[in-house]
């Protein structure tokens, strides 16, 4: 008789249906668990090539700010995430005397948890985030790029641009199935103090298993605009824009 679970493993990328050998699984389904452990902790532990990224970005015209954290190695971003929530001192300072023009939207991207998911995705991603915006006349904030930080950065950087939204891009948390993930966080009115029940989130970011850009760069949209028009984001803003095909 065969086995319904063979039939399912072609709609996930979950670890069912491995099958046995003996008491233990078979041979190649543990090497291949071995390799996806082996690429989630070498996306936590790469580090994030930040200037060719921001040199890309100014390539296509943006106007672009290389930020930093208080987290002076990987390991201690791993040991203190409230280092990743707040900018330095020195960067502070720089953003505060930046002058730039009133913006809706503070757009940040960091490298979170999965520096590999940043440089497979990030260009694309906001080259679709941007483009989307400026159908709408959004105004954008400098990029800003920062290194080791973690979504409430976003609190810190928006409040001190008084941007009406931030948005942040981030490598999310590496699984055995994924480990190249971008996921977006939004919030109204950012500053410093606020939950993650202020919050919207974007998650799974990967085309083509994941979410595609452009889908991804619509929800925002939306979820911006509905931010702005309400005055709220997190559990006060509800999704209600429907379905999304997934497109790369």
């Amino acid at each position: 008789m065969s086995d319904p679970w063979v039939a399912l493993r072609r709609f996930t990328q979950a670890r069912i249906a491995l099958g046995r050998a003996g008491h233990a699984v078979p041979t190649q389904v543990l090497l291949e668990f071995q390799l996806a452990h082996a690429e989630a902790r070498d996306a936590v532990h790469f580090p994030w090539h930040i200037d060719t990224f921001a040199g890309q970005l100014r390539g296509l015209g943006e106007e672009v700010l290389i930020l930093e954290t208080p987290v002076r190695s990987r390991d201690e971003y791993l040991r203190r995430p409230d280092f990743g929530r707040v900018l330095d001192e020195e960067s502070r300072t720089r953003l505060s005397n930046l002058n730039a023009a009133e913006a809706d939207v503070a757009l940040i991207v960091t490298n979170g948890l999965s520096s590999t998911a940043v440089e497979l995705h990030g260009i694309l991603l906001l080259q679709a985030i941007l483009r989307v915006y400026r159908t709408r006349q959004i105004r954008i904030a400098p990029v800003s790029l920062v290194a080791n930080g973690r979504v409430a950065l976003s609190d810190d950087i928006g409040g001190i641009l008084a941007a009406r939204v931030a948005v942040i891009v981030v490598g999310e948390r590496p699984g055995l199935s994924a480990a190249d993930s971008l996921g977006i966080y939004l919030t109204y009115a950012p500053q410093p103090g606020n939950t993650d029940a202020a919050r919207n989130c974007i998650s799974n970011i990967r085309p083509p298993e994941g979410l595609g850009y452009e889908a991804a760069a619509a929800k925002l949209l939306y979820l911006t605009e509905e931010a702005m028009r309400r005055g709220v984001s997190g559990v006060a803003l509800k999704d209600e824009m429907g379905g999304l095909l997934n497109e790369a």
